[in-house]
């Protein structure tokens, strides 16, 4: 782990011009770029076709894209015990597993060979500058080459999440009139509902092999709609002179990409995206980790690459050389795959990146293992953990090598650097990986920023705090009065607002917003909604997110993420969404628990209730005040005031999906429509208010 105090990153970051207008900041940057932003990685690199170009010329025939195949799916007959009219009731059920191949790998070459395959189909099949297209798939090697093709020929691709729902795609499809999508055969029977309303579709890509029943549903949505497979794309482009790719560059001033955020509130919105937006953002991630990047290093890539996070570091990755290896969520660990390993332990990374969401999950599955392993072990682990914390000399290295190199091994042994954001990550968790497993650095950025808002470097490594401003943008405070968060406070604080050549000009058709002063202002930042913190060593942290903000009876503000963050560290659950109202004293929580750590707690909390389905434990009292016991106690040794701790939790086994609508594609709780599905029980936990 990174330790000690950094002069590689002097002050951090450095005012460079005071404050302009009455209740905000001067303007920050990092201090290593305060005379000016950085634009691009190196000299001549300005468009995505140009990082793809340097890599084909730079890395050649060195691995570049590693997947897997499917073998088969293996299925598994269970025995299921549930209550059912207050009888204890046994059912089988069929659980599917996955069999993969090894890995497999595309070198540099192959990726610059396949894009210009499916750029000159797409020229064949009269796809113009102007044309926007859809790519609607899970992330893997196709996405990558569908969207080099695109960039390739100046044609702007729009992202859709593969868990968008139908009318989410619906508006991805129609908002930029798409003549063309590409998607998975998985994903057919969903666009067969779908493109009927889309009256430009005049064209669908696909991999993987559909059924000819579901071809035959998506042909008869539109009379003459061309319905081709991959193969059957780069068959027809390789039939066409190879010069006929390169006829059509991007200039760094185009639009790359129209990049659908996954919409906590509304449609989701269309962020226009530039070459030269994402160019900075490479340049940004080079600046502050590119001396920490060797060739040889290996990226397990598996985060919807429809999200601004894992494009930007691809594409970086890519820049630099190193092996990208696709997994799938489903088939990352041992637990979901048959006759096999799990991706991590067969590709072995050295770098990953996730949401707050996969490390928290990483987390409880380390202490699942080691609470299977009884009292000793727990108390050896917990033991080696106070070790690592306090730093004691000759010590660190005995418990790194007998006691944590088994969880290492379960990430494959190479892992070494890893990377949390597009959320606020708890304080324990980031810690407690920290010392077991990797260094885990935090970055917080937005779609409209490429992802480039602050990043913390390993030399600055901290807990609790998001990073130096990125190298790509600038940022200023706007005072919040109503919360006193004030840009002379000490330390300072205020809404973040941000500026610079990673950053949007604005949303796709929708000027409505992008000449509203209250996200744009007169002076081109971008309001971003977040409150934040400047610390002395020039590090931004995040306090709060100001529409998040809830004023309660006795007149003071909660900040529902905050709190969000410190009880999701918390053992029994998986996910939580904590709700306020106006006239309430305490926020209540609704919990998805975390079944394996409930059960395991069982013995001591409600022996009689261990043979019961999670629908039962969730309906117990004792499970529930067990719950709001342990929430309760995170909250005090956070610090917190007595108006931020739970009055009440209300326990739920449904798992929160973006299909269900109370969850974003990025996995963002869906906060009103929570509350709208637990309006009774709410109103229940509120009724009991003192």
């Amino acid at each position: 782990m990174f330790t000690g105090k950094s002069t590689m990153w002097g002050e951090g970051s450095v005012e460079v011009s005071p404050p302009e207008n009455p209740g905000e900041s001067g303007i920050r940057r990092l201090a290593k770029t305060k005379d000016a932003l950085v634009t691009q990685p190196i000299e001549g690199i300005e468009t995505v076709y140009d990082v793809l170009a340097y890599a084909a010329r730079t890395h050649g025939s060195r691995k570049a894209f590693g997947y897997r195949d499917i073998v088969q799916m293996v299925e598994e007959e269970k025995e299921v015990k549930k209550m059912v009219h207050g009888k204890e009731v046994t059912e089988k059920k069929i659980w599917k597993y996955f069999q993969l191949s090894d890995y497999k790998y595309y070198s540099f070459l192959d990726v610059k060979t396949i894009a210009s395959e499916v750029a000159r189909g797409l020229l064949a099949l009269d796809v113009g500058k102007e044309d926007v297209i859809n790519i609607y798939a899970q992330t893997s090697p196709n996405w990558q080459f569908f969207s080099h093709g695109c960039a390739m020929i100046s044609t702007k691709v729009a992202t859709a999440y593969d868990t968008l729902g139908e009318s989410g795609l619906e508006h991805s499809l129609n908002e930029p009139e798409c003549p063309l999508i590409f998607t998975n055969a998985e994903l057919l029977p969903i666009l067969a509902k779908v493109a009927p309303k889309v009256p430009t579709l005049r064209i669908v890509i696909y991999d993987g092999e559909p059924s000819a029943a579901v071809l035959d549903a998506v042909k008869a949505t539109h009379e003459n709609l061309k319905v081709l497979s991959l193969d059957e794309l780069r068959e027809l482009g390789r039939s066409k002179p190879a010069e006929l790719a390169e006829s059509r560059l991007p200039a760094k001033d185009e639009v790359a990409c129209i990049m659908y955020t996954s919409g906590s509130t509304g449609p989701p919105k269309g962020v226009v995206i530039t070459h030269g937006n994402l160019i900075a953002a490479v340049g940004s991630v080079y600046t502050l980790f590119g001396h920490h990047l060797q060739v040889d290093d290996t990226y397990l890539a598996f985060l919807p690459l429809a999200h601004i996070l894992e494009y930007v570091v691809e594409l970086c990755f890519l820049f630099i050389g190193m092996t990208s290896g696709f997994g799938r969520v489903k088939t990352l660990t041992d637990a979901s795959v048959r006759n096999c390993v799990g991706d991590i332990k067969a590709f072995r990374p050295s770098i990953m990146v996730g949401v707050p969401a996969v490390w928290e999950l990483i987390r409880k599955g380390i202490l699942s293992q080691v609470n299977k392993g009884g009292s000793v072990r727990k108390s050896v682990f917990n033991g080696a953990l106070s070790v690592k914390r306090a730093g004691v000399p000759g010590l660190k290295n005995v418990v790194d090598n007998v006691v944590f190199s088994q969880i290492r091994a379960a990430t494959g042994g190479r892992l070494r650097l890893a990377l949390s954001g597009g959320a606020s990550l708890s304080k324990e968790t980031q810690e407690f990986l920290s010392l077991a497993l990797v260094t885990l650095l935090q970055g917080y950025g937005m779609t409209e920023s490429c992802g480039m808002c602050a990043i913390l470097p390993p030399e600055v490594m901290q807990y609790s705090s998001v990073g130096l401003p990125s190298p790509s943008v600038e940022i200023k405070f706007l005072d919040v009065p109503d919360a006193g968060y004030l840009h002379t406070n000490d330390p300072p604080q205020g809404e973040v607002l941000i500026r610079g050549p990673s950053v949007t000009s604005g949303y796709y058709k929708r000027d409505d917003l992008n000449n509203d002063p209250t996200v744009f202002t007169k002076d081109g930042f971008m309001r971003t909604g977040d409150v934040g913190q400047w610390n002395k060593d020039g590090t931004l942290s995040l306090i709060d997110r100001i529409k998040n903000l809830i004023k309660l009876q006795g007149g003071e503000y909660i900040a529902l993420e905050r709190l969000e963050s410190v009880y999701k560290s918390v053992s029994f659950i998986s996910n939580i969404c904590v709700h306020a109202t106006p006239d309430a004293k305490q926020p209540i929580a609704i919990i998805i628990p975390h079944e394996a750590h409930l059960r395991h707690a069982l013995p001591n909390i409600a022996p009689d209730l261990k043979d019961l389905d999670l629908a039962h434990l969730c309906n117990d009292k004792r499970i529930q005040e067990a719950v709001l016991k342990e929430c309760n106690a995170a909250g005090k040794k956070n610090g917190f005031k007595t108006m931020e701790l739970l009055q009440a939790v209300i326990l739920t086994p449904e798992e929160w999906t973006p299909e269900s609508g109370l969850v974003t594609a990025a996995q963002k709780v869906q906060r009103k429509k929570i509350a709208n599905k637990f309006e009774d029980e709410i109103a229940e936990a509120y009724e009991n208010q003192d």
